[in-house]
């Protein structure tokens, strides 16, 4: 029974909407699409034909498939227009602006409440952004203003694109140490690096390509973050212990902490070690929790342990100012040194710079430096970035397209006022939370706090020790190391081990963004070897006429990687059987021509022995590509029960007369 019995339905009265494509002699409609087991409609020629049931018009559209009318030829210019009018108006109207343009969906309804909740979740998150900014520069071997100027116009930008209410956009720690593998520590590059991730970033949202997030599977992201939780910690061991490190593997830093040991300072690292256990235990006081008669205390114990990085580096800078009165500008500790004050005037990024051999390197040369970053680098930034929407959504559906647009647009703008790439960081995010964030507005209060800094505090960050800085990363950078995966993970399927401990190896030992590069392949490879090996079930069935006949159900669909294994499998399985063979394409949604190919050379395979194979219940899409290649006098497609014992019991062998 094939499948091109279909005939077309007049559907003019119909409210349901057409999509007409000018052809030269024929228009497309929309016919109802086949169930399972349903029979092809009948031929409205026939003599039992019935009119078709208008209710079934008005299913959902995913019930109909594209059929063909030749005698609409004169209403395919009117439908085509009437269809794009249609699809304009679908695409421009308030839904389409709120989820574009998310502000104007919270906005009419902001109140007092919401209010208060964003300017406290702003002030204290401006708290830890402003410490931690500083720090993440040094991650990425830039002067300490540039990640301020990153902290403050993103998350503006942010306000009216993001989707997410707990993400302030801004520098981050694998953000920075990616910057630093891939800019070098040079400035120009690092902001061009910027400009161009945001472009990036932006492309992949118009374009919408937020299905390629989901290749990053959870193993390879778990390896990747615990991987440069270990590097990010180990590049501030230089500061930690004042030595000078070089190296851009995990492997050469720590040969190269090893082999200066011996030159390390003794005041720093004592200061180092004592800010890192101060910032553990007051990271333990935002966990308490008393009684209700004590709640004021708790919720000062709280916002103790959540400004904890802001009062370290400020006892850290009244302590490095103490030592520098009294030591006449001489200190036992490395200080950060003088930091530019003011904002920085918005300008177009450097398309060239000078290199330190006094050559030039343009547009061209810059972009070819930074290789692989520009793409590695938004890659990673919107995985981050995505992975704390969902962790904060609150159950509700994130918008992967739109939060590249948001993130691209906010990283662009940070390269106009020299920031290097950010996105949302997980620690700014739960303070955010926990501080009982609203809305996206949040962003303002926090980017406000972060100007104000920079126009009047910069005087005071050059006394900050760096052995303090170096304390607040590596006590919020051991907390992302995800060795708790690994019992789950070994539980659940072991094969998912592979590319996670790979990719942390490899993250390891080759520059950063290869090591996730190649993680991403392995975890590929993984999922095309699952595609090109179906997994079949074969079973011995007795059809209700008596005669016995083979089972064969693909679990999914049959493409260019799969079909040899499908016919050498089948193959394989009817051989030592003269019965019938029946493949069940229930499950099978599409084809391509190389599958078509394969499944005529299996029908010639079984014609030439004479034993019968009859495909089962073939979608019409699959049918169509098999019905391009397939001769069909072989290629026999059966639709119903009771057709399938009919051909079943015409291949019985005819009962031999009584010699009697």
């Amino acid at each position: 029974m094939a499948c091109d019995t279909a005939r077309s339905f007049d559907i003019k009265n119909q409210t349901s909407i057409v999509f007409a494509v000018e052809f030269p002699v024929c228009a497309c409609v929309m016919i109802p699409r086949r169930k399972n087991n349903e029979p092809p409609p009948r031929d409205p020629g026939s003599l039992d034909h019935k009119p078709a049931d208008d209710s079934a018009l008005h299913h959902a559209s995913n019930d109909y498939i594209l059929g063909v009318d030749i005698n609409d030829k004169k209403k395919t210019s009117s439908s085509w227009s009437s269809g794009a009018r249609a699809a304009l108006c679908r695409r421009l109207n308030r839904k389409t602006l709120q989820k574009r343009l998310p502000i104007t969906a919270w906005l009419p309804q902001y109140d007092r409440g919401k209010a208060l909740g964003d300017l406290i979740a702003g002030v204290t998150v401006g708290l830890t952004v402003i410490p931690q900014s500083l720090a993440y520069s040094s991650i990425a071997g830039l002067p300490p203003q540039h990640g301020l100027y990153g902290s403050f116009l993103g998350a503006w930008v942010y306000i009216f694109l993001g989707g997410c209410r707990a993400v302030p956009a801004g520098p981050t720690a694998i953000s920075s140490l990616l910057t630093w593998q891939v800019a070098g520590g040079v400035v120009e590059k690092a902001i061009l690096l910027n400009f161009l991730a945001g472009l990036v970033e932006l492309l992949m949202g118009v374009l919408g390509l937020g299905f390629l997030i989901d290749f990053v599977s959870g193993p390879v992201s778990s390896g990747f973050t615990s991987a440069v939780a270990l590097l990010i910690a180990t590049s501030q061991v230089k500061d930690l212990l004042a030595i000078t490190v070089s190296g851009t593997t995990f492997v050469q830093q720590w040969i190269s902490i090893f082999g200066n040991l011996h030159s390390a300072a003794l005041w720093d690292p004592l200061l180092g070690f004592a800010c890192i256990a101060l910032l553990l235990i007051m990271r333990k006081l935002s966990m308490v929790r008393l009684s209700e008669r004590w709640r004021v205390l708790e919720r000062i114990l709280w916002l103790v342990g959540v400004c904890r990085n802001a009062v370290v580096v400020v006892a850290g800078g009244v302590l490095g100012y103490w030592l520098t009165v009294r030591g006449q500008g001489a200190t036992p500790v490395r200080l950060m040194g003088p930091i530019p004050s003011g904002v920085p005037t918005p300008h177009l990024p450097p398309f060239g710079y000078t290199r330190a051999d006094n050559t030039t390197a343009d547009f061209v040369d810059m972009v070819s430096e930074l290789g692989s970053g520009v793409l590695v680098i938004p890659l990673i930034v919107l995985l981050e970035d995505i992975a704390i929407c969902k962790a904060f959504s609150d159950g509700r559906a994130i918008d992967a397209t739109q939060e590249m647009i948001a993130i691209g647009m906010a990283n662009v703008a940070n390269s106009l006022v020299q920031a290097y790439p950010g996105g949302g960081s997980l620690a700014r995010s739960v303070v955010s939370n926990g501080s009982g964030v609203r809305t996206p507005l949040n962003g303002l209060y926090t980017g406000a706090m972060v100007v104000l800094a920079l126009q009047f505090f910069t005087q005071y960050f050059e006394y900050i020790p760096k052995a303090a800085l170096a304390a607040v990363i590596i006590s919020a950078i051991l907390f992302m190391v995800e060795y708790d995966v690994i019992k789950p993970m070994w539980r659940a399927k072991k094969l998912d081990l592979i590319p996670g401990i790979g990719t942390f190896l490899l993250c390891l030992a080759l520059p950063i963004e290869v090591g996730i590069l190649t993680g991403i392949v392995v975890n590929i490879v993984f999922i095309l070897y699952h595609a090109a090996r179906p997994k079949f079930t074969v079973e011995m069935v007795q059809a209700a006429c008596g005669v016995q006949y083979l089972l064969i159900t693909p679990d999914r669909c049959l493409m260019f990687p799969s079909v040899d294994y499908m016919r050498r499998l089948v193959t394989k399985c009817a051989a030592p059987h003269a019965a019938p063979v029946v493949l069940d394409c229930t499950h099978i949604y599409s084809a391509d021509y190389t599958a078509a190919k394969s499944v005529e050379q299996l029908t010639a395979d079984f014609h030439a022995r004479g034993q019968p194979l009859y495909f089962y219940n073939v979608k019409p899409s699959v049918c169509s590509v098999f019905e391009a290649v397939a001769k069909p006098e072989r290629f026999v497609v059966v639709y119903e029960d009771h057709e399938l014992e009919r051909l079943l019991a015409a291949e019985r062998p005819a009962t031999p007369p009584n010699p009697a």
